[in-house]
């Protein structure tokens, strides 16, 4: 069984986090999302591209591993248990070193309702599911770059 299977497979078993072997030299995603085929396909996406991956399968999950690691950015769902998406970023917005994290929501709801209250909660961005790859790389990308110029 490879690394990213393991991966997956140990999320989607226990909804919880599972982390890639660390290197500091790549920019850290922390992917929020309870359906284990999601996290495994954007897991697979963005190891291709050089990123260094961690999942969680809930939102109390996302959180714990945003505190406990500090991924450079988190790419979250709306949907989950143990706290949705704007749960989620609610919380991250009340720690000033979480709020400083660049949120991409990812989800299969509905724009026109979602994407201006993502933002309000503190999103960077809102893709809808699904999302084609290079949009979703260089969304990564811009969010990261606005992150890095962000008074802190």
């Amino acid at each position: 069984m490879s690394k990213i299977t393991a991966c997956a497979d140990r999320a989607g078993r226990l909804g919880m986090v599972c982390m890639e072997a660390a290197n500091s030299s790549k920019k850290r995603i922390l992917i929020g999302d309870d359906d284990p085929g999601m996290r495994l396909a954007l897991l697979i996406r963005l190891r291709a591209n050089n990123y260094e991956v961690s999942c969680a399968g809930d939102g109390l999950s996302v959180v714990a591993e945003a505190r406990k690691h500090r991924p450079d950015l988190i790419l979250l769902d709306l949907g989950m248990p143990s706290g949705d998406g704007y749960t989620v970023l609610h919380m991250l917005q009340g720690e000033p070193s979480e709020a400083q994290i660049p949120v991409i929501v990812l989800s299969a709801r509905d724009r026109a309702s979602h994407e201006e209250r993502s933002k309000e909660a503190g999103a960077a961005l809102f893709l809808q599911k699904p999302v084609e790859t290079e949009l979703l790389l260089s969304s990564i990308t811009q969010a990261l770059a606005e992150s890095e110029f962000a008074p802190h």
